[in-house]
This record gives C-alpha cells, structure tokens and sequence, in this order.
C-alpha cells in the first residue's frame, strides 16, 4: 500500500524548474536524415530539389519533381563512443535499426498557364534519433558528495527534516513541491548519508560537511538514451515559367527523449565512513514542436541555379518528468523507497530554437551529373527557454547567450550518372554552437551511395559518417565531472521510390 501511495503522491508533484543549455541544445540541433540520395550526397539539396528530404532544406524543391511519387527508407544506425574519464578510456556500440522516412508529392502540370507545376508533399522523417550510450570509469578528486554539497549549502537543516509519521518519500515529494530542486537534492544527500550538517543541533543551520574521506575515488558512470525527435512536413510550391520555383512548408514535431544515468562510487580513504555510493537519474521528456520554412529555387540557365531558404524557430512544448535513487553505507534505512516509482512531474515549459537560413548553388551537367553547394548560419545566441518572464529562465537564457554563438554549416554533394546508375558522394561540416569548442567539437562527415532506376521506380543505398568530440557532463548542474566523448555516427540507408 506504501508503494502505491507514493506513486500517486509523486505523479501529482509539480517541482520546480530544472531545464537548461544542455535541453535547449538537444532539440535546436537536428541531424542530417532522409532518403539515401539525401543522405548519400551531404544533405547539399538546396538548389537541386527533386528528393523529399530536400523539402527540409528549401520547400521550393516539391516542384521540381517530374512527376507523382512515394519513397520509402529505413536505416542502420551505429553508435561508437570512446569515452575518456581521468587516464581511462571506454568503448561502447550501439546499433539500432529504424524506419527513417516516408512520404509522397503529388505533382500536378499545365501548359495554359505561367505556372507550369503545383506540387503538394506529405513527408515524415526521423529529425533525431536519440538511441545512444556511453560508458566511463576512472580516478577522480571530485567525488558525488561535491554534487550535493553544492546543492545544500545555505539551505537551512530543518527544511530537510521529515515531519511527524511522514515516509522518507512523502518528504522528497514535499521538498521537492515546496522548495524547488535544490533542496531536494540536499534532502537525498543527506537521508543518503553523503553529507550531514555542521552542527545536527542547529536546524537554523546552514552548513554541511561531506561523510566521505578521499584524496582520489573510482567513479564508474554509464548514460544510456532513447526517444525520437518525429517531424512531419505539410508542402506546397509551384514552378513559375522555367526559371522559379518557389515554395512554403509547415513541420510539426513529436518528441520523446529517455536519459538513464548510472553512478557507482568506491575507492575512498580505508578510515572514511563511507565505502561505497550509488546514485542514479531517469529523465522522460514529451512534447510537441511547430515551425515553417520558406524558400525559392532559381534556374539562370540551363546549367547553373541556386536556392535560398529561411527556416523559422520551432517552438517546442514540452514537460519533464525525473526519477532519481541513491544508497551508500550511511544511507537511511528507508532509502530504498525513494526509487524509480517516485516521480517529480515539472511543469510544462517552451523552448525555441535558432532560426535558419540556407543559401544554396548547383552546376546540373546535363543528364551526366551535378554538383551541389549549401551554406546555412544559424545564431544560438537565439536560442531559449520560456516563459522568459521566469527569473532561472532569464538567468539561464543569458547563460545562454554568453556560452553559444553563431553555426556555420557547409554541404557538399555529387552526383554521376552512367546509364541508369547513379554514383554519389557528399561531404559535410557543422561549426560548434559553442563559443568555446573544448564543450562541443565541429561535426564532421562523409557519405557516398549509389542508385538503380527501373524506370517506374528506384532503389537508393547510401553510407554515411559522421564524428564529434563532445564533453559529457555527467550531471547537468551541481558537479563538474565530465567525460570527453568521441562520438562516430555511421548510417547505412536503402530508400524505395514508386513513380507515378
């Protein structure tokens, strides 16, 4: 009966905020999916069109489509971090099949008009994929008791104190509910015997001390993610004459993001009180996400065109829900019923991401090839979380602003055709969104594919890679452990074309 008490308890707990840099980023960045062709080429479609996934890039490209079609595509995806901690580093892989896209355009021709083609695109396609794990261990002087010792001074003791015959979880719940996050976090270190105050004595009190003797500890940390960042595009756009298309879409987003992290702690001093610590963090997200896109494609004659599109911000909707557990050698002995049952509901809360605008160009080598350019800027500074009338939002939004900058991304893309094969290749780098790139490392990739036309349809295969260093935060605030990621993406994609 407990057990279930708290579940309901926890599921109607509203906590206070806990969002930051690290969410604003996760959904501001998309990866570069789609068909294989897409894919195959670097994602460098602004001013061919022709492909659905080019609808992402400029939503002018559905009318230079020739004709009615459907496509189709699934993926491969590899994850393969190598993750430095103190002098150790650790592999993981992960693999993970999905299905990416899919979608239609519906061309419709004239010859009595100026509008030589209106063209209407349906399409879906997997903006993020968010399946990925890595794992560090190593020696480190900055053991977990810093984390909550950072959250509990200046917090008066009796704020964490239970009340008559309330549970240990009832307690979290409330403080939680009352007084934000960072009072909660001081409650679970010191009911889980990290920390304790100077003087028990004193409920006025508002200084602690660590129950962990050490000059160095072993710290075993493993982060695991899941979820999906689903976006569905409504297109439509026409082709004026033969030299302009131009064109409009609305995208809307459905997201759901997973993190599990996992702690182990050991090695402390042989006269510490504390031989062991475990702490462990679940965090769901769900949401929605809208955002519009408009742009143009100009053919100067036969050979050349270029592109140019603006992207809007998406404006996201989404809320939190955290579950957390810990346990050590002083832990109380009602710990355990603090454990992944007991859920902190945050209230719904709003980010908006960096708009964009891409400026595109093509040589188009008759029926034999082309080659294809992108550039595409983006401000993060731009970048924020909402309502900004909240004052951790306003702090954490200048934070923002100072640690973000602008992103240039260049694309690259070929194609050559022998017959009805087609060989492609692509290239492809995204600058840093931080102003200091030791935090987050350009993206840097390459991709190749190739594709058979039958005529009334096609089959497309592409490969792609993609590799970034990035330094892991193992907590998102209150600790400054970290492990320096090598992150290697590498995408295998078959896409299906029917031709109408």
């Amino acid at each position: 009966m407990r057990s279930l008490l708290t579940l309901i308890i926890g599921l109607s707990c509203l906590v206070g905020t806990a969002q930051n840099i690290n969410d604003v980023l996760r959904y501001s960045i998309e990866e570069s999916q789609g068909t294989a062709r897409f894919q195959a080429m670097g994602g460098a479609f602004g001013a061919l069109g022709g492909d659905l996934s080019s609808l992402n890039v400029n939503p002018a490209g559905s009318s230079v489509f020739n004709y009615s079609q459907f496509t189709i595509t699934g993926a491969n995806y590899n994850r393969n971090n190598d993750a430095l901690y103190g002098s150790s580093t650790l592999n993981s892989d992960l693999n993970d099949i999905e299905f990416s896209q899919a979608g239609g355009v519906f061309v419709f021709k004239s010859n009595a008009s100026p509008w030589k083609k209106l063209a209407f695109a349906l399409n879906y396609q997997l903006a993020e994929n968010f399946d990925n794990e890595f794992v560090a261990s190593g020696n480190t002087d900055q053991g977990i008791d810093n984390y909550f010792l950072n959250f509990a001074q200046g917090v008066p003791f009796g704020n964490l104190l239970l009340g008559d015959n309330e549970f240990v979880e009832e307690g979290y719940l409330r403080i939680g509910e009352q007084q934000g996050f960072g009072s909660q976090q001081a409650f679970l270190g010191y009911f889980g015997g990290l920390i304790d105050p100077v003087d028990e004595a004193d409920e006025a009190g508002t200084a602690y001390v660590s129950n962990a003797l050490y000059s160095n500890v072993n710290q075993s940390y493993r982060q695991t993610t899941n979820g999906y960042n689903n976006k569905f595009t409504l297109n439509f756009s026409g082709q004026y004459q033969n030299s302009l298309n131009i064109g409009a879409s609305v995208n809307f987003h459905s997201v759901l993001y997973e993190r599990l992290t996992l702690l182990d702690e050991s090695g402390y001093d042989t006269d510490s009180p504390i031989q062991f610590a475990t702490f462990d963090n679940f965090l769901r997200t769900q949401g929605e996400g809208f955002s519009f896109s408009v742009g143009a494609i100009a053919r100067l004659n036969e050979s050349i065109r270029i592109g140019g599109s603006y992207q809007s911000p998406t404006w996201y909707r989404l809320t939190d829900d955290t579950s957390q557990r810990i346990n050590s050698d002083l832990a109380d002995d009602d710990i355990s019923f603090i454990d992944f049952n007991i859920v902190n509901l945050f209230e719904e809360y709003r980010i908006q991401t960096p708009g964009k605008i891409t400026g595109s160009a093509a040589l188009v080598f008759g029926k034999d090839g082309l080659l294809s350019f992108d550039y595409g800027y983006q401000d993060f500074t731009e970048a924020e979380l909402r309502p900004t009338t909240d004052p951790s939002f306003a702090q954490e939004n200048q934070f923002i602003a100072d640690q973000l900058g602008i992103v240039n991304s260049y694309r690259f893309g070929g194609e050559y055709r022998i017959d009805s094969v087609s060989l492609r290749g692509g290239y492809r780098i995204e600058e840093s969104p931080y102003e200091d790139d030791t935090i987050m490392g350009d993206l840097e990739g390459f991709s190749g594919g190739i594709g058979i036309d039958f005529g009334g349809s096609r089959l497309d295969l592409a490969f792609s890679r993609t590799e970034q260093d990035i330094n892991e935060l193992f907590f998102d605030s209150g600790a400054t452990n970290s492990a320096m990621v090598n992150r290697t993406n590498t995408n295998v994609i078959v896409s299906y074309t029917l031709k109408f």
